[in-house]
């Protein structure tokens, strides 16, 4: 006997709480039931919300359709273009607001549920952008260490603005500093300031763990986050 496919979800609702979903859809119908007078401040507070630019663009739209429709209103019974202009921005708001807010209501109340393969890409382009952060800051330290360090390559702990994709510099760095290196410990961050004192420093990972007598398994992840500045 088989067992049964996993459950996934197959409306957009299915990832939100019964109440966060009714509360999505009654957020997505005030432009239709306002008749258009509410949907620039829905947008407003979904931007305001959720901080989002898209969203304070819609508003800032929709907000100068309402300031036309304010506009129009007293001139509506005398003058036909302007109650036809007035009908129309109505309806704009009204119709495309409604239908502009569902489309993006879960982006407001279900935002981490939305983000699905296109989160997963952006995670994966964040760690790839990191990689080449760190292997230019490398290539910078090896062009030019004292540019390095007076950028400041390696140290979270100083005040600068190079970003090199989480470099630490093992040579220069303090214990706490030292100890966001994968898989060292506080103990280990003292065992390599103090052998780095005695010493001078290092050149490699691999001197590092030899020396420190670091377990092998991190030598590979302290030769991609660790630098060895002179």
């Amino acid at each position: 006997m088989t067992s049964p496919a996993p459950y996934e979800p197959r409306v957009p609702s299915d990832t939100m709480s019964p109440g966060r979903a009714a509360l999505s859809v009654t957020w997505a119908s005030l432009p239709f039931l306002s008749l258009g007078w509410a949907t620039p401040f829905v947008f407003a507070g979904a931007a305001i919300w959720r901080r989002s630019g898209h969203l304070m663009v819609a508003t800032v739209l929709y907000l100068g359709l309402f300031m036309l429709q304010v506009t129009l209103l007293p001139a509506i019974d005398t003058d036909p273009g302007a109650e036809r202009l007035y009908g129309a921005c109505l309806l704009t708001q009204m119709i495309a607001g409604c239908f502009h807010a569902f489309l993006v209501r879960r982006r407001v109340f279900d935002p981490e549920g939305t983000a699905g393969l296109a989160g997963n890409e952006r995670a994966i382009e964040l760690v790839r952008r990191r990689r080449l952060m760190r292997a230019k800051a490398r290539e910078l330290a090896a062009q030019d260490p004292g540019l390095a360090k007076e950028l400041g390559v390696g140290r979270p702990d100083l005040p600068r603005r190079y970003d090199d994709g989480g470099l630490i510099d093992v040579n220069h760095a303090p214990v706490q500093v030292l100890t966001r290196l994968p898989g060292v410990t506080e103990e280990m961050a003292r065992r390599i300031a103090e052998v780095r004192a005695q010493t001078g420093g290092f050149m490699s990972a691999e001197e590092l763990s030899t020396l420190a007598g670091l377990p092998p398994a991190l030598t590979a992840d302290l030769a991609e986050y660790g630098i060895f500045l002179p």
